[in-house]
């Protein structure tokens, strides 16, 4: 049994080590000059993680709040998995809430602040806040969440009618999540 859990320990480390690794290559390496001033992080934070994203957002037809005769696209959910450059998973991605966990156990939610139009058929850029990590490690003291350079996961134009209230359907999507945290 000794031997297990020290093994699993081994595996909590590299998994640490890999993350801390990931977060030096990009830590403080970022110009925000060409984002929309909304999605812009605040002076005085740097980026600590730069990341990969590939995974889908969920849409759900549901009623119209504004009219209920009539029925929309609502966002249901992420599920994505946040990589460093060569493909080595960091983050998974999930939600709602929308959550953020690292594979060294550290996780944190947070609050949109501001979003942007990302390209047609995409879905917005996005500036969370974070909320603390309860737990130590790579996203303990991130403060801000980036979500840039999207390409899809925008809810469907058509095919969402009050007969189909309920259906739901996945959209891939592919971005960049930068980590940020205070200087």
């Amino acid at each position: 049994m000794n031997k297990q859990l020290s093994v699993k320990g081994l595996q909590i480390s590299v998994a640490s080590v890999l993350v801390a690794v990931a977060m030096q290559s990009h830590a403080g390496n970022f110009s925000q000059d060409k984002l929309p001033k909304e999605v812009q992080v605040p002076a005085g934070h740097m980026v600590a993680m730069y990341t990969k994203a590939e995974g889908n957002i969920t849409w759900e037809c549901k009623t119209d709040a504004d009219n209920a005769e009539k029925a929309k696209w609502a966002f249901a959910g992420p599920r994505a998995i946040l990589s460093d450059k060569k493909g080595n998973q960091l983050v998974s991605y999930f939600g709602p809430p929308a959550t953020w966990e690292s594979v060294d156990g550290s996780s944190i939610t947070g609050t949109q602040l501001a979003v942007s139009p990302s390209a047609k058929g995409s879905i917005p850029m996005q500036l969370v806040q974070a909320n603390k990590s309860e737990r130590p490690g790579a996203l303990e003291g991130v403060t801000y969440v980036q979500r840039i350079n999207l390409n899809g996961g925008a809810a469907p134009e058509s095919g969402c009618t009050t007969d189909l209230i309920g259906h739901k359907v996945v959209v891939n999507y592919s971005g960049d999540y930068l980590f940020w945290k205070a200087k």
